[in-house]
């Protein structure tokens, strides 16, 4: 299968012609669903297409220019998408807002940006866009997805539901029905297509400017001739849409591939009922980040010691077998030898037909996780199962596109071999991984500092991450601004420590401190689903979150994984320190960024009595939790 699809009409091809292409070609075929009141409905490729044209029309009706910014802040849903392509499809820039972005972020991307037009899912979004309306003022229309609290109680004349919205879309289409192809026969591959701010783990996000080639760029790295989805994806297959859209990741997996492949794209409820979608679902492709694999390993290993004396037995076996699998495809690369088969039906028989079932995992033929580093035991696990996981690696700067694990090629602590349209290099001294391509993007809205920053004279793209070479895969060994030089100045990468640390399923967050010190502390976060299940199981009585913490118990079950990961580091890599956080991290607090990294400089200062007397006197109390 190729990566291009519009091959008798004249024009650039675009996420836009691509939708219009199959419109056109499969009109009945279904485009997603979502569920409404229990029930799944479809959205086929004719309606998802009717739908762009009317948003389209409407941003139109509404006086959106070439060149305006619409922004779009909601919950994963078919209107997301409407509203994204046929935000395009005018002429018009995609900018994304994270749903769970502050009133304090939001004015920053509406400002930044300078927003015409924002489509809003419901009343709590809204308010947040209400309540900095006075340092927005290129905010003309206010567009909202669910009247539910609103009608009848907001007068801000900018108001409109999204009815009225696509209502006025068809009275402009119906005066104007070409608009729309006059709009697309004038778009240029350079064309600005969307805004995506980054997290911002050190300062407020800036709007990387994403073109029309360099989304093309990244569909023919993933669904063309060669690439990443190899067998690629078709209309046969099915994906579960869950990440913010706002996110490059979540845009590639869910608009993106569903334009240029098919694939049927089926919406969570919410992020809370994932575990559920899943195993109604069963896709075939899943893309996910570390977190929600290290979440569903948990998963297992929760159910394995809560389980029957029998039932532990069994799964344990199963499990082990499972284990000895994955060891064998780590040392092929993904391919099965003859006792790696038996050994997989046996581990099917016992647990992981039923295991993958209930992770909602049982159909999946390709499944991906990038957006932050993992741990290589949390891939080996699912790769036990019979569940290869693709590690791959790129950042909002190259469209995520510049590194895969490939089917039958995959190299666990890796993150693969550049695409075929991508250069990479490690740069000399500081051992910077650079990309050039393609997919690079057009620079920081507005920000040309920092886009020369970002790209140098030569096209070459810094990604901030240091990474070697090994036999042609890139291995990231962490961010630049993130690694340690201890007092006796010693570099240390703590990303690999912390991963290891989180590999344990009652650890949710791990952050290792040094820098200038004589010797390294972390702060950890427990997972709180798993520890207060093993709390109860083992007869500890407690209240809150922090209550469990203090636990004498916990902080020793906490140190029995530190100690066994300090067993495998140099001395001065170990974690001679640490103390458990007395609450979970939250993005409005500042503790971490909408993409849930942490924002290390934030957790350092409000935890700073934590950290500081982790280096009173000699190497502190081992594992106190306060």
């Amino acid at each position: 299968m190729t990566a291009t699809l519009d091959t008798t009409t004249q024009g650039t091809t675009s996420i836009v012609t691509r939708v219009r292409d199959r419109a056109r070609q499969t009109p009945t075929g279904v485009a997603m669903r979502s569920k409404q009141l229990g029930l799944w409905r479809e959205t086929s490729w004719a309606q998802y297409w009717d739908d762009v044209q009317d948003v389209a029309h409407a941003l139109m009706a509404l006086g959106v220019d070439r060149g305006d910014r619409v922004a779009i802040q909601s919950e994963n849903r078919r209107e997301w998408l409407a509203a994204d392509l046929g935000t395009v499809a005018a002429g018009a820039v995609t900018v994304g807002l994270y749903p769970t972005n502050p009133a304090a972020e939001v004015v920053h991307v509406l400002a930044d940006s300078g927003a015409v037009v924002l489509v809003a899912e419901d009343q709590e979004q809204l308010d947040k866009a209400l309540e900095v309306a006075d340092r927005t003022p290129a905010l003309r229309h206010l567009v909202y997805l669910e009247h539910r609290g609103i009608r009848g109680r907001y007068t801000d004349p900018r108001l409109l539901h999204w009815d009225d919205f696509l209502a006025l879309g068809r009275e402009h289409r119906a005066a104007h029905p070409d608009a729309v192809d006059r709009s697309l026969a004038a778009t240029a591959p350079g064309d600005l297509m969307t805004l995506i701010y980054t997290s911002g783990t050190t300062g407020l996000p800036k709007g990387a400017m994403l073109s029309v080639a360099n989304a093309e760029a990244t569909i023919a790295s993933f669904t063309g001739d060669g690439g990443l989805l190899d067998p690629p994806a078709g209309p046969k297959d099915l994906t579960l849409s869950y990440l913010p859209l706002c996110h490059v990741a979540e845009r590639i997996f869910t608009t993106w591939n569903n334009a240029a492949t098919g694939i049927q794209v089926n919406f969570a409820e919410s992020i809370d009922t994932v575990p559920e979608n899943l195993r109604e679902i069963q896709p075939t492709f899943f893309f996910a980040v570390p977190r929600i694999w290290e979440k569903l390993l948990a998963t297992v290993q929760v159910r394995q010691a809560s389980a029957s004396p029998l039932k532990r037995n069994v799964g344990n076996a199963g499990l082990a077998l499972a284990r000895r699998v994955g060891e064998t495809l780590v040392r092929t690369g993904g391919t099965h030898t003859l006792g790696s088969r038996v050994q997989h039906a046996l581990a099917w028989v016992l647990v992981v037909r039923a295991l993958r079932d209930r992770l909602g995992l049982r159909r999946v033929r390709w499944a991906g996780c990038g957006a932050a580093p993992v741990a290589t035991d949390v891939l080996q696990f699912f790769m036990g199962l019979g569940v290869p996981v693709h590690e791959v690696y790129g950042m909002t700067e190259n469209t995520a596109s510049a590194t895969a694990n490939r089917p039958g090629r995959i190299r666990l602590g890796t993150v693969g071999e550049p695409h075929d349209s991508v250069e990479l290099r490690i740069a000399e001294g500081t051992g910077e991984v650079l990309t050039r391509g393609p997919a690079t993007f057009l620079g920081y809205w507005q920000r040309p500092d920092a886009t020369a920053e970002a790209v140098d004279a030569e096209g070459w793209l810094h990604t901030g991450d240091v990474g070697v070479l090994e036999d042609g895969r890139l291995r990231i060994t962490d961010r630049m601004k993130d690694i340690l030089i201890t007092a006796g100045g010693k570099n240390i990468a703590p990303s690999e420590i912390e991963n290891a640390v989180k590999v344990s399923p009652l650890i949710k967050e791990a952050v290792v401190i040094g820098d200038r010190r004589p010797y390294l502390v972390a702060l950890i976060g427990i997972e709180p689903d798993t520890v207060s299940d093993w709390a109860q199981r083992h007869k500890i009585s407690f209240t809150t979150y922090r209550d469990l913490t203090e636990k004498p118990e916990v902080v020793a079950l906490v140190q029995e994984q530190v100690d066994k990961v300090n067993a495998t580091l140099a001395s001065v890599e170990q974690i001679k320190a640490f103390r458990l956080l007395p609450k979970l991290l939250d993005h409005e607090d500042g503790e971490l960024t909408a993409t849930q990294k942490v924002r290390r400089s934030a957790l350092a200062e409000r935890f700073g009595p934590l950290v500081e007397g982790m280096y009173v006197g000699a190497a502190a109390t081992r594992g106190a939790a306060r």
